[in-house]
């Protein structure tokens, strides 16, 4: 017998009492400390960099980012990075260490298809649409600010 849409809105108002309310400040705390342990982890890569083998601190920025997304692949590789998202949220998330992890999981779900249909195409689902929506949104703010700069 199928339930009216009364009956549904009743149920859900009655079991709204009931259903623990999630921890939004604490959550935001945590996403927060997280995230900026990553940063700060990531300056002190990009600081060893600088000081070790003697980079300027342009080009310091793509070793510290490979390097950031080299451990957080291992990290997920053991399943560790999982369980800091799964405390963190967000925070894990956000930074570049995130996007790795996603693409590293898509590829460690399809290792048992071989190396070529299953790790590599399956890695790059993610990938691709990140990069396609990066390029799009690159070019729309590069010709918004031609233009702002062809007015000004």
């Amino acid at each position: 017998m199928k339930k009216s849409l009364n009956d549904k809105e009743k149920y859900s108002q009655n079991i709204k009492e009931y259903q623990p309310k999630p921890p939004y400040f604490f959550n935001c705390i945590k996403a927060f400390v997280v995230g900026g342990f990553i940063c700060m982890f990531g300056q002190g890569v990009q600081n060893f960099y600088i000081n070790v083998f003697d980079f300027s601190k342009e080009n310091a920025g793509n070793p510290t980012v490979a390097t950031l997304i080299l451990i957080a692949a291992i990290l997920t590789a053991f399943g560790w990075y999982d369980k800091l998202g799964q405390f963190a949220g967000a925070g894990s998330a956000v930074p570049v260490t995130g996007f790795a992890n996603s693409i590293t999981s898509a590829a460690l779900e399809h290792k048992s298809e071989g190396v070529v249909l299953g790790i590599a195409t399956n890695m790059f689902k993610l990938a691709g649409s990140v990069i396609v929506f990066g390029v799009v949104a690159a070019y729309i703010v590069g010709m918004v600010r031609m233009i702002f700069k062809a007015l000004i």
